[in-house]
């Protein structure tokens, strides 16, 4: 016979039985994007996700029946928005913000995460994720910062055809490429180089 002191025992410490629906799942998606930046996509276990939530291993598996399932919806739920692009009258300065914006997102708990997702899981895996990655991160931040060209093309300070896909690539490519080769952080200082050294001269008429 089960008694009331042995279930208390069986649950984890601090669980709330009265936590329900979306409180619980919110609880669960946070636990999950904590477990990524701590422990890495191949560390990142759903037993270990319920200790983080506070609440049992059954609960986690009753609303998402895998690994892959759990960490798509923490992380479509968690990313930050990149909703509008700066306009501050130079394109030089609307770059920079702009990176500055991006870099945020980056190393946001969701950010750390995501490139827990990019760094660690097989190909199998990351094919489960191309869909968020490009509708959540690749889109918008192409779209801003096609739209911090198209003014710059506006104004006369950026050629008429640089608003094209190799160059929108540059930014994002460095982005990554430093932060994962070279561990870099991309502060403030490095990213005004990234805009005056290689992305200015790129982009005059």
């Amino acid at each position: 016979m089960v008694t009331s002191r042995s279930t208390a025992a069986a649950r984890p410490e601090g669980v709330s039985l009265r936590r329900r629906g979306p409180v619980l799942e919110k609880a669960i998606l946070e636990a999950t994007l904590d477990q990524l930046g701590s422990v890495g996509w191949n560390g990142l276990t759903m037993e270990g996700v319920a200790v983080g939530a506070q609440t049992g291993k059954a609960a986690v598996y009753r609303r998402w029946p895998s690994k892959e399932d759990l960490v798509a919806d923490a992380l479509q739920a968690g990313l930050p928005a990149l909703d509008e692009a700066p306009d501050l009258g130079k394109v030089r300065e609307d770059l920079y913000e702009l990176c500055r914006r991006v870099r945020d997102v980056m190393y946001s708990k969701p950010g750390f995460a995501l490139r827990a997702v990019l760094h660690e899981c097989d190909a199998e895996s990351a094919e489960r994720f191309h869909d968020l990655i490009v509708t959540g991160v690749v889109e918008p931040s192409a779209r801003l910062f096609s739209e911090v060209l198209q003014r710059g093309i506006a104004r006369g300070e950026v050629r008429a055809d640089a608003n094209d896909d190799l160059v929108l690539d540059v930014i994002p490519a460095m982005l990554m490429y430093r932060s994962k080769v070279c561990a870099s952080e991309w502060p403030d200082v490095e990213i005004a180089d990234l805009i005056d050294r290689i992305m200015l001269p790129l982009l005059r008429v």
